[in-house]
Order: C-alpha cells, then structure tokens, then sequence
C-alpha cells in the first residue's frame, strides 16, 4: 500500500543523471533514494518502502534488466521503468517480459520521466490520474 508520500528509487551509474531525476521528484514531495547500481538498488528495496524504480539499463555489477528480474522474485508488485539510450523493440520485449512498467529511450525529459512514474503509480496504487499535482 503506497503511503501519503511516495518513495521512489533512482538507480543509474551517472551521477549527474541520478541527481538531476532526484530534483525532478524531491521538490514535489516524493521521497527520494538512489543508487549508482543495481546491487546497491536491490539492498535498498529490501530495506526500505519503495513504492517505484526507475532503473538505466547499462550498469556496473548488474544491469537495469537483471534488477528488475531479482527484484520481481521478491516485490512483484512494485512497478519498474527501465531507461536506455538504446532502447531498441528487443529491449522492450524484454523488459516487458520482465515486467517492467515502462521503457523510455534516454535522454529523458523531466516531463517524460514525471508523467510515467505518475501513470505507473497511479496504474499500480489506484490513485487517480493527476494525483501527482498534489506533490506540487
């Protein structure tokens, strides 16, 4: 069940990026965690409320893919948008046989990014769509 706030796990290997996505969500109320890798991401989703991932597809130790598979074994349920600067119909395939919510190409608009973590939130917690004007 989401809380009042959500919390929303960035994981990407580029700092820069990770931090950039945390100022789009901070500012708007969510609760913000990142991680530089999909190891580290995984840790943090066993030990915090996470309510979703979005995830680069290209990292060191385990890949945004790899992630999403571990973490489906254990939190089925928590949605997942994987992100790739080539995100090709092969990637997108599997990604959706992963379960993921979303595959978006990179680089990302904050509006992009903004408006399918809504929709996945909104899909996956029943929350009404324009919720996200309430994190304003």
């Amino acid at each position: 069940m989401i809380r009042t706030w959500p919390s929303i796990l960035i994981t990407d290997d580029d700092d820069a990026l990770r931090e950039a996505l945390g100022t789009v969500f901070a500012p708007r109320g969510f609760k913000v965690h990142l991680a530089s890798d999909g190891e580290w991401a995984l840790r943090i989703i066993r030990s915090e409320p996470v309510d979703i991932v979005l995830l680069d597809m290209h990292m060191p130790r385990l890949t945004g893919l790899e992630t999403i598979r571990q973490l489906k074994q254990f939190k089925a349920d928590l949605p997942c948008i994987l992100m790739s600067a080539d995100a090709d119909d092969a990637l997108v395939r599997q990604a959706q046989q992963a379960d993921a919510y979303a595959v978006l190409r990179k680089p990302v608009s904050g509006c992009q990014v903004s408006r399918t973590v809504c929709d996945a939130l909104a899909q996956a917690y029943d929350w009404p769509p324009g919720f996200e004007q309430h994190f304003a």
